[in-house]
């Protein structure tokens, strides 16, 4: 049986640039976060995208980045990864404004 910490998780982290960040340096950070995958093993799929919405409930947030992992382990290894860490000191001094939730997908219905 599975254990309270086994199991898909997202890590999803909401970003707005700050507005003085030009595009190709936007690219090259999203790049760069995207081949996370590739050196942190933990790290099983990552996607992003940005706001379309046109609810206009975003507060800001412009981006949209999405990695998942295996367990509750995997994020924590994950965030403590040298490569990570590495990483998030380029990428945070960036953003305006950031926010990151991990969360447990949960099925609907049987």
């Amino acid at each position: 049986m599975e254990g309270p910490k086994g199991g898909v998780v997202k890590h999803i982290l909401l970003a707005k640039f700050k507005d003085e960040i030009p595009p190709d340096k936007i690219d090259q950070l999203i790049k760069q976060y995207a081949n996370l995958v590739n050196l942190i093993e933990p790290m099983k799929a990552f996607h992003w995208g940005k706001d379309v919405s046109r609810e206009n409930l975003q507060q800001g947030f412009t981006h949209v980045f999405e990695s998942t992992f295996d367990s509750t382990e995997g994020v924590a290894e994950y965030v403590s990864h040298p490569v990570h860490v590495e990483f998030a000191n380029l990428m945070l001094p960036q953003l305006e404004k950031v926010l990151v939730i991990d969360y447990k997908p949960e099925k609907v219905g049987p």
